[in-house]
């Protein structure tokens, strides 16, 4: 495809989010931008909040993960599926049974406001570095793709896509999401499905024949029980996938106000474990995708691409989509499919981040009626400005963007799984005004236990042969190879520590 058929391409489909935008934002109150007066259907709720699970991450990233470590990242997913569970009984019941339009204003009413404000902005540090990640990215892919060619710096790829998402989030915020990422998800799932089945009749096999071929399986590892200190390690994955799930959606804003537009506790029910099932069905699709690239690749004599010095594994399947000759019609299901991944958990979080901040900080629904909607606009556009800027800082970082994410969020989303565990498990009251400190000091503490392995291979002077970085990089290679590795168990360890500080500063029973 050429860069102006691409292009072409681009405006045609966000002129179709834009004409749902149209046709669902109608009505602009605020009512409609955060609860979309809870009229959603839940099956339509269901099908998009898989696109906003899955995101540019799963979409590039997880096929990328097959040469490190084959289908291990399942064990997480079935982690993923008890943590739907636990959140599902536990804190959908909780969020309708107190009506609430940020879910943390449940810490407001349990503890006080400084905890409040604090999960709030633990939340907004979360999210933002959450979605600059997967805008990240799906901007890099596009650059790669098309916009390098025409000369577009990579800050001006940024810049437009976030602006097109303020273009169609900007009136119908939450009830234009709900359907957009409905589209967004079918555009995924049949990019997916369109490259497995170009790949496969290039491979010359069948469907039917996949998971029987000695390639495959030799890409198709599932379980690691055998090394503890391994990232792999099956017990890591999966209790860190629970965890990841209940933090990551059970307390994140962005995907419970999707929940939250259900007419009915029941329906969001439904919802959530309709979604919970299809999403290890999903899963399972995405890592046979990569397996597929990397067998792809070996026999055809595809190089993994090198951005800047680095090899991209990320890169790997618009490499293949775009530029190995598989039909014009891949290439435009890719482009589809790539577009939706970037603008499926983007839009959202955009949407999110204006509710949490309007209603958490700046109390829009005690304002005077005439002030809430124009105050919300410039909290909008104000969120757009700071994505902008983070996405561009996020360009400089090393590392798996995909590992970047999820370790980030481990350190974030630990003072709330704290917070929410210590209010639901106990009846305690707690000095609330030093909430936020526990909340930092958790953090804190988390990071430098991660730090341990390498400070240890650092004192003693261990370092992998001719590595060529400082001596701190050396001993961290050294110490990620021979050393206990943390992976997302640093969620509940984070978790546990804020629970045990908010123990400390607690105070009588509420019930006393």
């Amino acid at each position: 495809m050429t860069s102006t058929q691409i292009l072409l391409l681009i405006a045609a489909y966000f002129g179709v989010l834009i004409l749902i935008s149209y046709l669902t934002g109608k009505d602009d109150s605020n009512e409609v931008f955060f609860k979309a007066k809870k009229q959603s259907p839940w099956y339509v709720v269901a099908f998009g909040m898989i696109g906003a699970s899955l995101s540019g991450v799963t979409f590039i990233s997880v096929p990328g993960l097959i040469e490190g470590q084959q289908f291990a990242y399942m064990q997480g997913v079935f982690g993923f599926f008890v943590g739907y569970l636990i959140v599902l009984l536990v804190l959908l019941p909780l969020y309708y049974r107190l009506n609430v339009t940020s879910i943390y204003q449940y810490l407001e009413q349990r503890f006080g406001t400084v905890s409040y404000k604090t999960g709030a902005f633990f939340f907004l540090l979360s999210r933002v570095t959450g979605a600059a990640f997967r805008l990240f990215l799906v901007a890099l892919a596009m650059q790669y793709i098309v916009f390098e060619q025409l000369g577009v710096p990579f800050w001006v790829t940024v810049v437009i896509s976030i602006l097109l998402i303020w273009l169609y989030t900007n009136r119908g915020g939450i009830k234009t999401i709900v359907w957009t990422d409905t589209l967004q998800t079918l555009a995924m799932l049949t990019s997916v499905i369109v490259a497995i089945i170009l790949i496969v009749n290039k491979l010359d096999w069948s469907i039917s024949e996949i998971f029987n071929k000695e390639a495959f399986k030799s890409k198709s590892k599932l379980f690691y029980f055998d090394d503890p200190n391994s990232k792999i390690y099956f017990w890591k994955y999966f209790i860190g996938g629970i965890f990841i799930t209940i933090a990551m959606t059970g307390l994140d804003q962005d995907m419970m106000q999707k929940n939250l537009t259900c007419k009915n506790p029941k329906d969001a029910k439904k919802n959530m474990l309709t979604m919970s099932i299809l999403l290890v069905f999903v899963n399972v699709i995405f890592l046979s995708l990569g397996a597929l690239l990397f067998i792809y690749s070996e026999q055809f004599g595809v190089s993994i691409p090198v951005v800047e010095g680095k090899v991209r594994t990320d890169l790997l399947f618009p490499e293949i989509a775009m530029n190995q000759g598989l039909g014009l019609g891949l290439q435009i299901t890719f482009l589809i499919g790539l577009i939706a991944a970037a603008y499926s958990s983007a839009d959202s979080a955009l949407t999110s981040l204006t509710t949490s901040f309007s209603i958490d900080f700046l109390n829009i629904e005690k304002r005077p009626k005439a002030e809430q909607k124009p105050l919300r606009k410039m909290v909008h556009i104000g969120v757009s400005l700071l994505l902008i800027i983070v996405v561009i800082i996020f360009n400089q970082l090393d590392g798996s963007v995909v590992g970047n994410l999820f370790k980030f969020a481990t350190f974030t989303y630990g003072p709330l799984l704290g917070l929410f565990a210590f209010g639901i498990l106990t009846k305690k009251a707690i000095k609330d005004n030093l909430a936020w400190i526990v909340g930092l000091i958790s953090i804190v503490l988390t990071y430098l236990i991660t730090l341990i392995p390498t400070y240890y291979a650092y004192s003693q002077g261990l370092s992998i042969e001719d590595c060529t970085k400082s001596a701190w990089d050396c001993a961290s290679l050294y110490a990620g190879k021979h050393y206990y590795n943390f992976h997302w168990e640093i969620l509940p360890l984070n978790g546990l520590i804020t629970f045990i500080g908010l123990w400390l500063i607690s105070k009588k029973s509420n019930t006393d």
